[in-house]
């Protein structure tokens, strides 16, 4: 709009060309202005032809019957959505590997069943790794039943791991939580399951424990099917679990050197562990724990009572001659005896047994304390009055603490969950409350554990 003059007339603005734009030379070569007429002209010719040929609508109802016959010359989509035998994923196209509704990416076959997908660096599919010991297991079957339940339940192939003896399996278990085990299965003796155990503390990894050996002493105190492996097998992959204690030892031999081992029953210094030195191992082999008993009568003839101080944090230093210190993550023994009643695997606590004995006479206190008052009495309300009535002795005494700290002049012998671990010192024993994840089956009880 041009400036108001001061008389109020207004005087047109000369004429200015547009300056040139680079877009005129792409569109210099467009068509003549005849030519779009003529192509708005065909257009419009179309268009006629067009609603020429749209049926018109029948008065007397005729429309119906085409309306029928193209709801009849739809496709059906139950029909269009059964699965055939076209894979549906092309080579040169990456599978979707989205997260669904259960967090997991999924692949669906031609059977239209989900299937996991294939293990990439980034999202490891579900694997069960199975730890045995090939000599207390029947290797072949127990692979074929966690094959087949892997399977079942949709996981890859599972890893197997054999232990040596070189490796009781804390080595090779170390290595399947290295490839990313799902969960992990240990078969074998008690030792065995207590090297698994080392490796897996801490590592918040499932543990199944399939029962097999001689004395099955975890599985036993947490009430496990002994004689159902399919049935610890199937929990891998439904069933619940249960964050158990686990202790740890750190024993420092006479030349100073140091080492710690983990334990998930129990361990001890003196005669409990010469006991286990003593027992014969193909005798073991043939006729299981019973093997103990000839054992501790080796160890019995030439027991002799030794010096020990020891501690547990926050009480007083203590000193005692005695044959034997226990500590217990578990409280019960074969053959129905229980050394611990009291015992619980996820109290956050150690139970400490000191045996001392005096004479011939005081193991037969000991002996009536753990067969006769722990493992009877204690289950009837009669025999718990009769305890609390009977005079105390101290050729066993009990105590309960997060440790406990061991020394002695001469070295002793010790053993952890029935396995010796030579000659120490002293033992620095700690507890490492719910380190473990272990697997029971669904609704399986765990009061009182």
């Amino acid at each position: 709009m041009a400036a108001a003059s001061g008389t109020g007339d207004q005087s047109p603005l000369p004429e200015e060309n547009d300056p040139p734009h680079p877009s005129d030379a792409i569109y210099a070569d467009g068509p003549a202005t005849d030519e779009l007429q003529l192509s708005e002209e065909q257009i419009a010719q179309q268009a006629e032809a067009s609603a020429d040929a749209i049926p018109k609508p029948d008065p007397e109802g005729s429309g119906a019957s085409d309306g029928a016959k193209r709801e009849q010359d739809a496709p059906d989509p139950v029909e269009a959505a059964k699965p055939d035998e076209v894979i549906r994923e092309p080579e040169d196209v990456a599978p979707d590997t989205a997260d669904d509704e259960t967090g997991e990416a999924r692949r669906v076959d031609t059977e239209g069943r989900t299937e996991p997908l294939a293990d990439t660096e980034d999202r490891p599919t579900p694997k069960a790794a199975l730890v045995y010991n090939p000599i207390k297991v029947d290797a072949d079957a127990l692979r074929r039943l966690v094959t087949r339940a892997s399977a079942d339940a949709g996981w890859s192939e599972p890893l197997f791991y054999e232990t040596t003896v070189d490796d009781l399996g804390d080595d090779v278990t170390r290595q399947a939580l290295q490839e990313n085990a799902t969960a992990v299965l240990v078969a074998g003796g008690d030792g065995t399951v207590r090297a698994v155990s080392e490796a897996m503390a801490g590592s918040d990894v499932p543990l199944s424990i399939v029962p097999s050996g001689t004395g099955n002493l975890l599985a036993r105190n947490l009430r496990l099917p002994l004689a159902e492996p399919e049935a610890m097998v199937r929990a891998v992959f439904d069933g619940d679990t249960l964050a158990m204690d686990i202790g740890w030892s750190q024993l420092r031999r006479s030349d100073g050197e140091t080492a710690e081992h983990a334990f998930v029953v129990m361990g001890g210094m003196g005669l409990d562990a010469a006991m286990i030195a003593n027992t014969n191992p193909q005798l073991k082999k043939t006729v299981g724990w019973v093997a103990y008993v000839d054992g501790a009568a080796r160890s019995l003839a030439n027991a002799r009572p030794f010096r020990v101080m020891y501690e547990l944090p926050g009480h007083r230093l203590h000193s005692a001659r005695v044959q034997s210190v226990l500590f217990a993550n578990c409280g019960s023994l074969p053959a129905g005896l229980e050394l611990i009643p009291e015992a619980s695997i996820t109290d956050g606590a150690l139970d400490i047994v000191i045996f001392q004995p005096k004479g011939p006479l005081g193991w037969i206190f000991v002996w009536r304390r753990v067969a006769w008052d722990n493992s009877f009495l204690r289950r009837f309300r009669a025999g718990r009055r009769v305890l609390a009535l009977r005079t105390k002795d101290n050729a066993v005494r009990y105590s309960r603490g997060a440790g406990i700290e061991i020394a002695t002049h001469q070295a002793q012998p010790v053993q952890l969950d029935g396995d010796e671990f030579g000659e120490a010192v002293a033992v620095n024993t700690r507890v490492e409350p719910g380190a473990l994840k272990i697997v029971v089956p669904k609704g399986h009880s765990t009061d009182g554990l």
